[in-house]
């Protein structure tokens, strides 16, 4: 019989000894396995379940119900938000209206690329962005990402290694396993027809793609927004703006270029 999972999140009310226990012990009781348990943002803990019924499930929402140490803020089959948020003790920072746009910032690399390593492991092809600005993390988290699910990563464009614009990729990189890496500024200011013609090529791999500087590729491309599946912003700090004004200045694209550590 396959087994049920659940994720289970509670804020504690009072913290008083032995209050884990006594929760670890009616899943015992319930014969509920406890898969991986963690502090979420401080005042919340964070249970991944198995179990093999939803009854079993029924019943243990119903128990909690009745503590008064605890208040039950999650009860449902688990999200990757959770997994990760369980896994790393805090919640992926989420764009209140735009549910497809998730927040990090640079001291949070970590958590970024444990995300991303999940999207790229999932069936499917998926369009997605990153924002940031210079020097954030953005090419580093990409590739190791692309490490982590253990999938070949292709730069179509990119400032890996001064600039990198392909007109041509040989015949086992169409391969719908790879994640293909577009630099949305580089394609746009630098590249000609036959860089154009691959990018539109690329984009019809039912493939991952990721595309670094979605708003100016969207600007050039019949693409919009709306055809990205996610997209993910980094920043230095919260509070830090991300602005185009530099990076398509012409020092962008003196020789020297940029290294993979600049974008």
């Amino acid at each position: 019989m396959e087994k049920i999972e659940w994720y289970l999140e509670y804020q504690i009310q009072k913290n008083r000894p032995g209050l884990l226990g006594d929760i670890s012990s009616l899943l015992g009781m319930l014969s509920i396995n406890i898969v991986t348990i963690n502090g979420v943002d401080d005042i919340r803990r964070g249970l991944l379940l198995r179990c093999d019924s939803h009854e079993q499930i029924d019943r243990l929402e119903s128990i909690l119900k009745t503590m008064d140490n605890i208040i039950v803020t999650k009860m449902r089959p688990p999200k990757l938000r959770d997994k990760l948020a369980v896994r790393h003790g805090r919640y992926i920072q989420r764009d209140a209206d735009d549910k497809k746009t998730f927040r990090f910032v640079r001291d949070e690399l970590g958590l970024l690329v444990d995300f991303m390593a999940e999207l790229f492991k999932q069936d499917g092809h998926k369009l997605i962005g990153i924002r940031g600005m210079p020097r954030v993390g953005k090419t580093e988290s990409i590739v190791a990402a692309s490490v982590c699910a253990n999938k070949r990563w292709l730069f179509v464009s990119s400032t890996l290694l001064k600039q990198t614009i392909r007109s041509q990729l040989i015949a086992d990189e169409y391969n719908a396993d790879n994640i293909f890496i577009i630099d949305g500024i580089v394609s746009t200011k630098r590249a000609n027809e036959k860089h154009w013609q691959l990018v539109r090529e690329v984009m019809n791999v039912p493939a991952t793609k990721i595309v670094e500087h979605p708003d100016v590729f969207v600007q050039n491309t019949e693409y919009s927004l709306d055809d990205f599946a996610y997209i993910i912003e980094i920043r230095n700090d919260p509070n830090e703006k991300i602005t185009y004004e530099i990076m398509e200045g012409p020092q962008m694209f003196q020789d020297g270029g940029l290294s993979m550590f600049d974008f």
